[in-house]
């Protein structure tokens, strides 16, 4: 299968965006018209350096105004195809676009269009070129891939086909299924864009607010599945046009694209394995997530000390030494907190740069291997360091953000624990948590598409709608990704400014990604007096903010009375009830959270978010005084 994505998807000046796309592991490529204008080198070196970088000139995109034009306008359209056909032939290509005329002086007419096609396939026939026929969804006179096609049948040239656009198509509301009708030879082309559900106008919304299969709303799978029925077996490109990409790493950008392609034909191959998917490396489906196995801490000197003093308080025992490395485990319930005070490798790496900080995260899956497999498909990168002894090689990757993640199934490696860890320490009486929750990364809003593509790409997780969380200092755009049945829960906050908490943490932290962990029990007033008792220090709020509760949900006052006792938030819905507590900000503004779902809850209490930053921002240092510290 040909992968390919068109220049104007990406930053960088052309060279820069040949690099990326080489890199990102695409076969080839669409030359957007202005990427090609802008660069100083001759028509035939820049073909000549997109094959020195394993890639293939594709498509070049896009003709506008041709068909339908009134006599003097029409001469002048085949003229301006004869030396656009001209460059194409410098340049090694040999599939032109063409859009749908917006021309204000474009005539109607099936006929009239298809006769000017018929024409200008036998000027392309002469130079071996093809011409491919695409309806905008914003055309004057075609605007519908079904009309397009029609003009391309009654053409009737074999240098003449179709060329489909998801978005063109998907976001009109046009039923994909009418695309199975199309023979598959008459496709010339494929070009592939998500989109997030705005009501807006068309023209707007294509220009400004495509994104990758995947991280939109388009029924974007459903149309590949279409396409591929029909036979179709040329290939698939990607036509993002997004502000925030224009501004974004094109390396960045290439992988997600990558990514995201290779993810949606693996899904189509699945959905619809009599299309016969070509060409398409083998991939395991995407890894079902268990449970959170452990979260692992870089923690030295005093950091490590404060850090193991909170443990404590929060009713986590220290149950294992490692048996070559400095290195301790914690637990409590179905909890594991490792800290690592190496000197050398990944972790110290990390608190060199952050100071005390979350740098692993592992994750129990139906299968280590599989995952890392699909991983590496989609472009992730293995991760490795040298094992010391009695060490066990457990299957990892490299996140985004600089960070690790490792794998754990029911096989051998279920084992770790007890293999690389003497137990050592006494029972202590814990405090009722059990689990992990959720875990919250933070990441700049620019990257947040990227981080939620991450996820459900390779894992079976489902992201939820994006939601607004005020901070006093300005707006975060937060997003929940999800197993299906809530065993793992990430929730990503993007960060637009340094001034949010969000944002600050990222500044300070030097580019962190874990913020806090949330912790469930099953109940949150026994737990809170359990905390208490060991000396935990709840994040302190605002009486207003109970106040307001009262007046918006009927507890009863005993109820609400030890939830203000406790600094316990709170939230509903109609599915069920939903109880918070917060650490008070430790290694800078790192906490952790303790949540209690009642009925069929599976929010975040996003209502409480500006109540909670509001209380963490109340005990940071004064602004201007340093927040973060190797601690």
């Amino acid at each position: 299968m040909k992968t390919g994505i068109a220049t104007v998807s990406i930053s960088g000046n052309l060279e820069e965006k040949i690099e990326a796309i080489a890199a990102a592991g695409f076969t080839g490529i669409e030359i957007f018209e202005q990427d090609f204008i802008a660069d100083i080198r001759s028509p035939a070196a820049v073909g000549r350096r997109i094959r020195e970088s394993g890639l293939e000139v594709m498509l070049f995109q896009p003709f506008r105004d041709f068909e339908g034009l009134p006599k003097a306008l029409r001469a002048k359209a085949f003229e301006r195809a004869e030396r656009k056909f001209d460059v194409m032939q410098e340049l090694g290509c040999e599939l032109m676009l063409i859009c749908s005329s917006v021309h204000p002086e474009a005539l109607g007419g099936i006929d009239r269009a298809a006769a000017d096609f018929a024409a200008l396939g036998e000027l392309a026939a002469k130079r071996g070129l093809r011409v491919g026929y695409e309806a905008l969804a914003w055309g004057r006179h075609v605007n519908d891939h079904r009309d397009a096609w029609e003009i391309v049948r009654r053409a009737d040239h074999p240098n003449v086909g179709l060329i489909l656009d998801s978005f063109h198509t998907l976001g009109r509301g046009i039923d994909p299924e009418t695309i199975r009708r199309i023979p598959g030879d008459k496709i010339f082309f494929v070009q592939l864009a998500d989109a997030p559900l705005i009501d807006m106008d068309l023209l707007y919304w294509s220009r400004h607010f495509r994104n990758m299969p995947g991280e939109g709303d388009l029924a974007v799978t459903d149309f590949m599945r279409a396409v591929m029925a029909t036979g179709y077996a040329g290939p698939v490109s990607l036509e993002i046009f997004n502000d925030q990409f224009r501004g974004g790493s094109p390396e960045t950008i290439a992988r997600d694209g990558y990514r995201s392609l290779i993810s949606l034909m693996d899904e189509v191959r699945r959905q619809e394995p009599e299309a016969g998917v070509q060409d398409l490396p083998a991939l395991p489906a995407p890894v079902p997530v268990r449970d959170t196995a452990f979260i692992e801490f870089a923690a030295q000197g005093e950091g490590l000390e404060k850090l193991e003093g909170l443990l404590s308080s929060l009713g986590f025992r220290r149950t294992g030494r490692h048996v070559s490395k400095a290195v301790t485990l914690w637990q409590q319930g179905d909890i594991r907190i490792v800290l690592n005070a190496e000197t050398t490798g990944h972790a110290a790496n990390a608190w060199n740069v952050r100071g005390t900080t979350i740098c692993d995260i592992g994750l129990s899956v139906s299968s280590a291997a599989d995952t890392v497999t699909r991983a590496e498909a989609l472009g992730a990168k293995p991760f490795s360091q040298p094992l010391g002894p009695g060490e066990m090689p457990i299957p990892a990757i490299r996140g985004l953000g600089g960070s690790v993640m490792h794998f754990i199934d029911e096989g051998a490696l279920s084992d770790v624990w007890d293999v690389e860890f003497l137990p050592e320490g006494e029972a202590a009486a814990e405090a009722g948590l059990t689990r992990v929750d959720h875990i919250a990364q933070t990441m700049s809003y620019d990257e947040m598409l990227s981080w939620s593509l991450f996820w459900t790409t390779l894992f079976d997780m489902e992201k939820a709608p994006m939601v607004d969380v005020v901070d006093p200092d300005g707006l975060i755009r937060s997003r929940a990704i999800a197993a299906p049945g809530g065993e793992v829960r990430i929730t990503l906050n993007g960060a637009e400014t340094h001034k949010t908490l969000a944002g600050s943490f990222l500044a300070e932290g030097l580019g962190a990604t874990i913020q806090h962990v949330a912790l469930a029990t099953e109940d949150i007033f026994a737990t809170a007096e359990a905390l208490k008792a060991k000396g935990f220090e709840a994040l302190p709020l605002s009486p207003n903010y109970f106040d307001d509760l009262a007046a918006r949900f009927d507890l009863a006052p005993e109820m609400l009375e030890k939830m203000r006792a406790a600094s316990i938030l709170y939230d509903a819905d109609e599915q069920g009830e939903f109880f918070q507590l917060y650490s008070k900000p430790f290694a800078g503004q790192m906490f952790f959270e303790i949540v209690e779902r009642r009925g069929g809850y599976a929010g975040y209490g996003a209502p409480n978010a500006p109540f909670r930053i509001a209380a963490l921002k109340r005990l940071q240092p004064p602004k201007g005084m340093p927040a973060i510290q190797k601690t």
